[in-house]
């Protein structure tokens, strides 16, 4: 099965199970959309669900579109920094933080000037943790219809029309004071559960790939 995806900032948990379990196909070519994943992940703090946001330079064309792949990044104040220090305060003491810190700060001091390119980072860091090949196929161009021979996943980065699907749950840091809260970034999964994060990954169901928005 070979599935079509939007990259994003360090991707849900449901996105990532569908990277796992199918060949995936990055959509590139595609215009910028507020409020997805695309430049947002959520997490869970000791205040409960937690949203990350990048910041970045809103530059429309003539029709107020710009295409995904030529968002840049604000550097106007230390965003990666601040987003660094609230993942070491929401996961320090997560049974694995220690186990991969090393190998995702460094993502928060590079100076890279892309969105996309941020977001395909930080799926490769997760893919390397989790000792995988990072899927490197890419779209040419944009198609609102794909193939039959894809299925289109694309509707995954959508952060405000997201569909309820039942989520196995696991040992999250402050459970016990917010109850489980579903599909946060893999983020929460790698630091919670580790190398047993690949084996609930391939053991997710996906039939949410079967509705269409």
């Amino acid at each position: 099965m070979k599935t079509l995806l939007h990259p994003t900032y360090f991707p849900n948990i449901k996105s990532f199970a569908v990277l796992i379990q199918s060949n995936v196909c990055w959509e590139v070519e595609d215009n910028f959309q507020k409020q997805t994943y695309r430049n947002r992940c959520y997490i869970c703090t000791d205040q409960g669900k937690h949203m990350l946001t990048i910041p970045i330079q809103h530059v429309g064309g003539a029709q107020g579109r710009q295409k995904y792949k030529e968002v840049k990044l604000d550097r106007t104040y230390s965003w990666q920094r601040q987003h660094w220090r609230t993942l070491e305060t929401a996961y320090r003491t997560s049974p694995f933080f220690e186990f991969y810190e090393d190998d995702i700060v460094d993502l928060f001091k590079d100076p890279t000037d892309y969105l996309l390119d941020f977001n395909l980072k930080s799926i490769e860091i997760l893919c390397n943790c989790l000792e995988l090949s990072t899927p490197q196929e890419k779209t040419i161009n944009y198609t609102k219809a794909v193939n039959n021979d894809l299925v289109d996943g694309r509707f995954l980065v959508n952060a405000k029309k997201e569909l309820f699907h039942p989520q196995e749950q696991y040992t999250q840091v402050f459970g016990s004071k917010h109850g489980f809260v579903a599909n946060t970034s893999m983020l929460d999964l790698l630091f919670n559960e580790g190398p047993n994060a690949l084996n609930y990954l391939k053991n997710y169901n996906l039939n949410f790939l079967d509705v269409t928005l």
